[in-house]
């Protein structure tokens, strides 16, 4: 996937490169913004970049516990708000979009699948996460990057 984004790195900035610094930036903002917004599509869908499910929650029994049973909605449901998934920079040579503060350590767990401590207590248990990767280009994603860039050239 790397190999891919530098190809598509080095194709298109050789063609944007011909283009003014301010309509890049206006070029690259646009394009981080509609980035942010199919990322957070994606995430609600539950889907990886590669269009796979996102490894479910693991079952709990709720029946055994006292008291009212809530029921579970869908995972990462406020993290991939426009409060918490921004985008962080847009000049005209780059653009980032990512979370920040304490909703990027969230992230970061679930991203790459890490073992955290579930509680600040030093003897709660330490639980390894499933890898949800939350961040990442689509196929489809990239061929729109390339028609935008194209269309710029009109």
């Amino acid at each position: 996937m790397s190999h891919d984004l530098e190809a598509l790195e080095a194709w298109a900035g050789a063609i944007l490169h011909r283009l003014e610094p301010t309509e890049r930036r206006r070029f690259l903002r646009a394009f981080a913004t509609q980035l942010r917004q199919s990322q957070a599509r994606r995430i609600a869908d539950q889907k990886n970049p590669d269009g796979s499910p996102f490894e479910p929650r693991k079952a709990r029994r709720l029946r055994a516990k006292a008291g009212r049973i809530r029921r579970r909605g869908k995972m990462f449901s406020k993290i991939r708000t426009a409060k918490h998934l921004k985008v962080l920079e847009a000049t005209e040579s780059e653009i980032a979009v990512g979370f920040k503060g304490r909703a990027a350590a969230i992230a970061s767990v679930s991203q790459f699948g890490q073992s955290v401590r579930i509680d600040k207590a030093p003897r709660a248990p330490i639980v390894r996460y499933a890898v949800r990767r939350l961040l990442g280009l689509t196929e489809e994603e990239r061929q729109d990057f390339a028609r935008r860039v194209l269309d710029q050239l009109r």
